[in-house]
């Protein structure tokens, strides 16, 4: 047979016989240790679980890649591939992403661990300019929360150019509609927590690179530093994953719908979504996001902070939430956080559209927005 298309791999995430119960899908393993000589060469539980190699497996797959490690966080991820560079190294970050690396890439540079260089990702020229003699690009497929898209195929080459490993953050794509290393990047990260899990109920993150041996070291640290997955979350992704497929399409097919609605409601002043023909990357995201525009939508109000606060506490259907990906549908105001109030107007609301009926989801946030005053 020739390979399995995407959703076929995520349908059968992690299931296969096992060899002494048969059950189809996977055990749980919660054990620390394993007798010596066992079939699998498991002996610590800091170093393998039969279960996480289900998940790698699967996620190698997905993204086309050599090697897969699976991390406690995605933030524990992004870590591992900064542990990558040498000390005092440049280090390309989004200065418009998501908030988590550009906290850590911060207080690394404070400490002299490496200098971070912040960029425009989405203005190729300024990464160009801002990557020479970096070490390390450090990419997002999509933004988070403004919804930028960056022209990766040309940062990528750029990137590699300047003798520079490229690494994507691509949570907001899944590999269902972006498969970074099939442009020529170096590693793709996840916050599986998001859309892989799918229903807010694990922490989990993965690398997943092009090269094995780059795939080793990344395992090796992992190993040494402890930043394991617990077998549980590992066991709950994989479980999620089967239904990602058929989840994100719903998810996608909604988010689209509310961005164009939302143009029409005369509370909303700016809608960020790329799927829109108005958004100034729009041609680029969709010859990059071949699957899909993503289930993320962010929009500003009038009146401020003060009404974009009080449309968020007016919803029934959507719950007042951080995070994103899941089946429920979410909303908050991203300026209520520091780091993201230094990058987005203080009325923008970010909305990870669930499963829900779409017009249950318009309904509600309808409503909201129109019984609210500035």
């Amino acid at each position: 047979m020739p390979p399995l298309r995407p959703a076929t791999v995520t349908a059968h995430a992690g299931l296969a016989a096992d060899p002494q119960h048969g059950a189809v899908p996977p055990p749980l393993v919660p054990t620390s240790i394993y007798a010596h000589g066992n079939p699998g060469a498991y002996e610590y539980g800091r170093e393998h679980n039969p279960v996480w190699e289900r998940l790698e497996a699967t996620l190698s797959a997905l993204e086309a890649g050599a090697a897969t490690s699976v991390f406690a966080s995605g933030m524990a991820a992004i870590g591992a591939v900064l542990e990558l560079v040498p000390l005092g190294a440049r280090v390309l970050v989004p200065a418009q992403g998501y908030s988590g690396p550009r906290r850590l890439a911060a207080e690394l540079n404070d400490a002299g661990r490496i200098a971070a260089v912040f960029v425009d990702i989405a203005d190729t020229d300024a990464v160009i300019a801002a990557g020479r003699d970096a070490a390390l690009w450090l990419l997002e497929s999509v933004t988070n929360p403004l919804l930028t898209v960056p022209d990766l195929p040309a940062c990528i080459a750029a990137g590699h150019a300047a003798g520079a490993l490229v690494v994507v953050d691509s949570t907001f794509s899944t590999p269902l509609t972006l498969r970074p290393l099939e442009l020529g990047a170096d590693a793709v990260v996840h916050s599986l927590t998001k859309y892989a899990g799918g229903h807010s109920d694990l922490v989990l993150g993965s690398a997943t690179v092009a090269d094995a041996a780059l795939g080793e070291r990344m395992s090796s640290w992992r190993t040494a530093i402890g930043s394991i997955p617990g077998q549980l979350e590992t066991w709950l992704c994989l479980r999620g994953l089967r239904t990602l497929d058929v989840r994100l399409r719903r998810q996608m097919e909604s988010a689209s719908a509310i961005a164009h609605r939302l143009g029409d409601n005369g509370v909303v002043e700016r809608v960020h979504y790329p799927g829109l023909q108005g958004h100034p990357q729009h041609a680029r995201a969709a010859a990059q996001l071949r699957g899909g525009f993503g289930a993320v939508v962010s929009f500003e109000t009038s009146g401020g902070a003060e009404r974009a606060e009080a449309v968020c506490s007016a919803t029934r259907v959507w719950a007042h939430a951080t995070s994103l990906g899941g089946v429920e549908s979410t909303l908050e105001r991203r300026a209520r956080y520091e780091l993201d109030a230094e990058i987005v107007p203080e009325s923008l609301i970010r909305l990870s559209v669930g499963i829900e009926d779409v017009e249950d989801l318009w309904d509600d946030l309808d409503q909201a927005l129109d019984s609210t005053d500035p």
